[in-house]
């Protein structure tokens, strides 16, 4: 598909909460095929803004596109074979055992009368295997841990087999190797042809595994593109208040965020101007 008209946009939105706006008169593309993060300081509308990409949050005024049409206009389940979604804070159904969740992410697939197919299994356990939870198959989801539980919740997007995948925090509750570990496969999914868009609050980490990035403060996009072109140090100040070097990751050579040390953050706390050995100029 031509990248003037990707899968996925947002058109002039608004979404709020009852009487409180979060995102106003916002226009988003996201493009095909790439791996897409969206940044920016709490309560900004990142997660406001993936929940209406998915349809679980209705627009106030103006619409999201998938493939040029309202997605308000599609069935769910023609969505749900589109679009798979790991929500921030699942609701964790009672009594239910791990491969019986992530088996319900094959409900788009199934037609009335349907059998469960020799694909729907190997969909499942394919997913299992690659959020590593197979070993936990038949443990009740609400007595793992929240890292297992996160991971649960990812294989269940996985065994969707959508071509795009929203992921709205996708390494919380995780250890540092998990993290990478779920940001990797999401990478090789990447890869494979799947677009994702995907909330992070780790700067670095949505610089070194982003191909897009979207930053946004106060509901608005101040910037979005490549993270070696939009991301730098006057760009992390005027969005999260912090002094900051940008400097290039030794690993990936994709930028690398370091804090100011604490007498330049406090000096920009209080609009006091710090002494010059104060400052880094290396």
């Amino acid at each position: 598909m031509s990248t003037n008209h990707p899968r996925l946009a947002a058109k002039t939105l608004t979404l709020a909460y009852d009487k409180r706006v979060i995102v106003e008169d916002l226009d988003v593309r996201i493009a095909d095929e790439s791996f897409t993060v969206i940044v920016g300081p709490n309560a900004c509308g990142k997660s406001t803004l993936l929940k209406s990409l998915a349809r679980v949050l209705k627009p106030r005024s103006g619409a999201v596109l998938l493939d040029g049409q309202a997605i308000a206009s599609y069935p769910s389940k023609q969505v749900a074979r589109q679009l798979g979604m790991l929500p921030q804070s699942p609701v964790v159904p009672g009594g239910i055992v791990v491969e019986e969740l992530v088996a319900r992410g094959r409900f788009a697939h199934q037609r009335l009368l349907s059998q469960w197919s020799p694909q729907d299994e190997a969909a499942v356990t394919d997913a299992m295997r690659r959020t590593e939870v197979a070993d936990l198959a038949d443990r009740f989801v609400d007595e793992l841990s929240g890292g297992q539980r996160q991971r649960v919740w990812l294989a269940r997007a996985l065994a969707q087999q959508t071509p795009i995948l929203l992921l709205d925090e996708p390494t919380t509750f995780l250890d540092l190797s998990h993290q990478f570990e779920v940001l990797d496969l999401c990478a090789v999914l990447h890869e494979q042809g799947r677009t994702i868009v995907a909330v992070l609050h780790d700067l670095n980490q949505a610089c070194r595994y982003a191909t897009e990035l979207i930053v946004m403060k106060d509901g608005e996009v101040l910037a979005q593109g490549a993270p070696a072109e939009v991301m730098t140090a006057e760009l992390v100040e005027r969005v999260f208040a912090m002094p900051c070097r940008v400097m290039d990751d030794p690993e990936t050579g994709t930028p690398m965020i370091v804090p100011a040390g604490r007498e330049r953050r406090n000096a920009a706390r209080t609009g006091r101007t710090p002494a010059m050995d104060e400052i880094s100029v290396d």
